[in-house]
């Protein structure tokens, strides 16, 4: 059995403990801090390993410093040696060293049998890039230990080497490629197409009916606070794994969140660019 599915129909414990491996954005838009404030809105108890400090805000990222892959090492292994990890998700990882070494804690050690929420972090929102040309591979080798990954229209074509897909259409053929190249799960985010519905395919290499490819539709919310949407969503599937016995409830519950996420998320004020989605927006409202 794959190290992705060990885990698949095993409920969580309540609260489950959700570990975060990804870069800090001091805007607290996406990135670590994105996760943090994902896995609390939703129930889980969140812990982090940070690979990147970045210079950004919601107009941009100016500098991305890597954490020494020495440190990446001892922050993981100092985690797991003492805290419980139930599920882990993975965004910025920003070079191969770094990818290379959570590859090796994932595969081997306490998190072996841990669910992986992928995250393939490229390009940020405003279109700054966030991960070296060298790590494109490590990143690719990280797929199959993962339970889903979730990468957008350009990141899957980067992942395949192939142009981006420019239709639903193309988008089922691309996810249905990633299996091929080993991914367990893929959930293909839509939201890159130019279209009145956001929709995101679904591809589930255990399931052999209907329900193995699904297309996910929701309305498109148009909103200038769109910064970390995707940091949030894979986030937010990480932390509701818990609440469902299979991926693909996680998924729907996780994208009707985000969506009731991104309708609010102006609220906050918060910058002058990309503003980002409000993760607490099912809490009472300030007054």
């Amino acid at each position: 059995m794959a190290p992705a599915d060990h885990a698949l129909n095993a409920p969580l414990p309540k609260p489950p403990i959700a570990l975060s491996i990804a870069g800090s954005d001091p805007s607290g838009g996406a990135g670590i801090q994105a996760d943090l404030k994902t896995f609390s809105a939703l129930g889980a108890y969140g812990t982090c390993v940070i690979t990147a400090l970045t210079a950004q805000s919601t107009q941009g990222v100016r500098l991305v410093h890597e954490i020494p892959v020495g440190v990446v090492r001892a922050q993981l292994e100092t985690l797991v040696a003492d805290v419980r990890v139930d599920v882990v998700k993975i965004g910025m990882l920003a070079s191969a060293s770094i990818a290379s070494v959570v590859g090796d804690l994932l595969y081997d050690g306490p998190l072996a049998r841990v669910p992986v929420v992928l995250d393939p972090v490229m390009v940020s929102t405003t279109g700054s890039k966030l991960l070296a040309d060298d790590a494109i591979d490590a990143v690719r080798a990280l797929v199959p230990r993962a339970a889903v990954i979730t990468p957008n229209i350009p990141e899957a074509g980067v992942l395949l080497d192939r142009p981006m897909a420019t239709s639903v259409a193309e988008m089922e053929n691309q996810a249905l490629m990633l299996l091929e190249s080993g991914a367990s799960r893929v959930l293909l985010k839509g939201g890159h197409l130019d279209a009145p519905e956001c929709t995101d395919i679904w591809a589930d290499s255990s399931r052999m009916d209907s329900s193995g490819l699904a297309r996910l539709d929701a309305v498109r919310i148009e909103s200038t606070a769109t910064h970390g949407t995707g940091c949030t969503l894979s986030s937010a599937i990480a932390a509701l794994r818990g609440r469902h016995p299979e991926w693909l409830p996680a998924v729907r519950e996780a994208k009707a969140w985000l969506t009731e996420a991104l309708r609010h998320g102006e609220d906050l004020h918060v910058g002058s660019g990309s503003g980002p989605v409000h993760h607490f927006h099912e809490q009472p409202r300030w007054h």
